[in-house]
């Protein structure tokens, strides 16, 4: 079963920024199309940004484009979040998910717009407060 990691969340203040790690143990993430999740207090999850497994292709939530990049190492085995110029809206637990690009695919826009996801990390909390 794939293991998806998340690190780099943390307390920033508004307009700083943040990069959030994930990472896959015992499995590579070549054949998997990547998003970032979150969910902020008392709110549903949302899709923030989808990567396809060749970094060819993203998606990025309204509210956060400009503003996020996401990115893949797959030589790493990790995929990115650069998130900049933080806003306390920004305040929420973010996920990690993949999605198999053999099994019921899904482009990224399906995959962060309809959670469309076979995997998802443990989250890390992002709090952006001054």
């Amino acid at each position: 079963q794939l293991q998806l990691v998340e690190s780099g969340g943390g307390l920033v203040q508004p307009g700083g920024s943040l990069r959030l790690s994930c990472a896959a143990s015992r499995f590579t993430l070549d054949y998997y199309t990547i998003g970032w999740f979150r969910q902020p207090p008392g709110k549903e999850r949302e899709g923030v940004s989808c990567i396809s497994s060749s970094g060819g292709s993203t998606y990025y939530a309204d509210p956060v484009k400009g503003r996020f990049t996401i990115s893949r190492d797959n030589a790493k085995n990790t995929v990115y979040l650069q998130m900049n110029s933080l806003e306390p809206e920004d305040t929420a637990v973010f996920y990690c998910a993949a999605k198999s690009i053999w099994l019921n695919p899904a482009s990224v826009q399906a995959m962060c717009e309809m959670s469309r996801v076979d995997y998802w990390g443990q989250g890390t909390q992002v709090t952006v407060s001054s």
